[in-house]
């Protein structure tokens, strides 16, 4: 087996991808990529166990399935990160919309991983099956109270939100950065301004790093130089 390249409108820092969970994702949001794709019952790939994880990488666990949704067995999770633990000398992404369930496995997560979760908005929308938005503040801000790791924050898609809320809620965990990027998929949403982002953006540079994605630029409808 082996590990993916990280391609597409991936995290630019990300150098790969690893996915031994996999098929539909308990969560069914509605504006998920991989909703393009046949992807099957849930499921654990025994095989990917014996994939060499090297080192030197920075590679975003669990990219196309939740490895953390309640569903997801909890031997499965544990092989994961038992696996991972093995390759040391890489950076790990875990990011989750379950933060909850993935604060009971904090103590296997690897030193220097990076976590985070994805906020969309501060305001309720019926696109997820996924834990609400304030639960997922919730349960990572306590988990940035208690461990040392790095934390960010993923507003992708962004919908639209109330400013002020929003960048309260955001700056509660502390995120080393905060990566902002559109619906790639014209998936009909509920989207903010062009002005709205813009103040979302100056907003919270006040108090960390705003990762733009080029996907972002159809919103903002003027040339910003994305950054990663």
């Amino acid at each position: 087996m082996s590990l993916n390249k990280s391609s597409g409108n991936m995290y630019s820092w990300v150098t790969h991808t690893w996915n031994p969970i996999r098929g539909r994702c308990p969560h069914d949001c509605s504006y998920c990529y991989m909703k393009q794709f046949p992807v099957g019952r849930l499921r654990f790939d025994k095989d990917e166990l014996q994939t060499d994880l090297g080192a030197g990488k920075t590679i975003f666990v669990g990219s196309s399935c939740d490895m953390f949704a309640g569903p997801v067995v909890t031997d499965w999770i544990d092989a994961v990160l038992k696996k991972c633990r093995e390759f040391n000398r890489n950076r790990y992404l875990f990011q989750s919309k379950n933060p909850q369930r993935m604060g009971e496995f904090i103590m296997s997560i690897p030193e220097k991983s990076i976590l985070g979760t994805t906020l969309e908005s501060n305001r309720i929308y019926e696109i997820s099956k996924a834990p609400s938005i304030s639960e997922r503040v919730k349960w990572l801000k306590a988990i940035s109270d208690s461990i040392a790791f790095d934390f960010i924050i993923s507003i992708e898609p962004i919908l639209d939100f109330d400013l002020e809320p929003f960048v309260k809620m955001i700056r509660s965990i502390e995120p080393c950065f905060v990566s902002v990027g559109a619906d790639s998929k014209n998936n009909k949403l509920p989207e903010p301004t062009s002005k709205k982002i813009r103040q979302l953006i100056t907003a919270l540079r006040e108090f960390t790093n705003v990762k733009i994605k080029n996907n972002l630029q159809r919103l903002l409808r003027e040339i910003y130089e994305a950054n990663s």
